[in-house]
């Protein structure tokens, strides 16, 4: 599984980094794969309201905001951290959230769901100066709406108050253990899932249907994670098409190596779809074998007869 987090404040080393950093390592220490993302150090440009992202679904932007969007599809977890700005996020936080319209853009614009946005939960920590009795509705409300656009439950906050000074958060009472406990409810239901490997040649077509399709009907009980024994560049686009004529997301998918997926931890089950000799073998791990022509450089009916099939069998699975 794997935890994103979103640190937003400008200061290095701050109460919001410290903050972050103890719920992604007490989530590391259960078994989680995490990922620190300081954005206020990320090149991330606001929002132009050009309207192309409500029109194709993508931003055209070309900034580090597109290496943020795959990271976004792939957590289980993504926990939004920040000091509070005028009852605010930072100005860092508030770009990094208005480009993801984007994502909002795909869901409810042109109809297509992320297989993964059923079981994606967000979390929010911030830290504030004051004591103001409304000091956090402004920022709980933004990551209301920002979960909501990129895919993920809004599972509630950590906030404290009268937090300014240099580690004055390490100084607080509780703030500290309260953020591994609730790191360690956040991580543990997902850490109960079987980890499923499915694996085909290119891991452009068929795998990437599997996980995609194992995600969306027990995305509760199985971790689904795909890989090629040849990857390709980019993903069959043939196969996105068909996908969305399911209301299906495929964006922002990349094919990876087996060997890449292999160094996270062994799987449970490996599914494998004609990678042939270089399929992977785990000691005591089932390698179960799905006859499934390759639909690569085949007419668009033949992937669809794949997904269909393709659907069955997870289904049964």
């Amino acid at each position: 599984m794997f935890v994103l987090g979103l640190q937003g404040s400008p200061r290095v080393k701050g109460n919001t980094s410290i903050l972050l950093s103890t719920f992604l390592t007490e989530a590391e220490r259960l078994g989680a794969q995490t990922k620190y993302l300081d954005v206020a150090k990320r090149n991330i440009s606001p929002c132009q309201e050009c309207g192309v992202c409500e029109q194709k679904g993508f931003c055209p932007i070309d900034d580090d905001m597109q290496e943020v969007y795959p990271l976004l599809r792939h957590a289980d977890i993504i926990v939004m951290a920040t000091p509070i700005f005028f009852y605010g996020v930072t100005a860092q936080l508030k770009a990094l959230i208005d480009r993801s319209q984007a994502l909002w853009s795909r869901r409810y614009v042109l109809g297509l769901t992320d297989p993964g946005r059923e079981w994606r939960r967000g979390f929010l920590l911030a830290v504030g100066a004051t004591k103001g009795k409304n000091l956090f509705e402004g920022v709980n409300l933004t990551a209301k709406y920002f979960f909501d656009a990129v895919g993920a439950s809004f599972d509630g906050s950590l906030a404290f108050k009268q937090i300014e000074g240099p580690g004055d958060i390490t100084n607080h009472p509780t703030a500290l253990e309260d953020a591994k406990e609730r790191a360690r409810t956040l991580v543990a239901p997902f850490l109960d899932r079987k980890k499923v490997l499915f694996v085909c040649t290119e891991n452009a077509c068929r795998s990437q249907m599997a996980s995609a399709f194992a995600q969306r009907h027990a995305g509760d009980r199985i971790e689904a994670i795909s890989a090629g024994s040849a990857p390709a560049k980019e993903i069959n686009p043939l196969m996105i098409e068909v996908m969305g004529e399911k209301g299906i997301d495929m964006a922002f998918r990349k094919p990876k190596t087996i060997e890449a997926v292999a160094s996270h931890g062994k799987p449970d089950l490996i599914i494998s779809m004609g990678c042939g000799d270089a399929c992977p073998f785990f000691p005591d791990v089932p390698n179960e074998e799905w006859d499934l022509e390759d639909p690569a450089g085949k007419p668009i009916s033949l992937m669809r007869e794949i997904r269909d099939d393709i659907e069955k069998r997870i289904k049964d699975l």
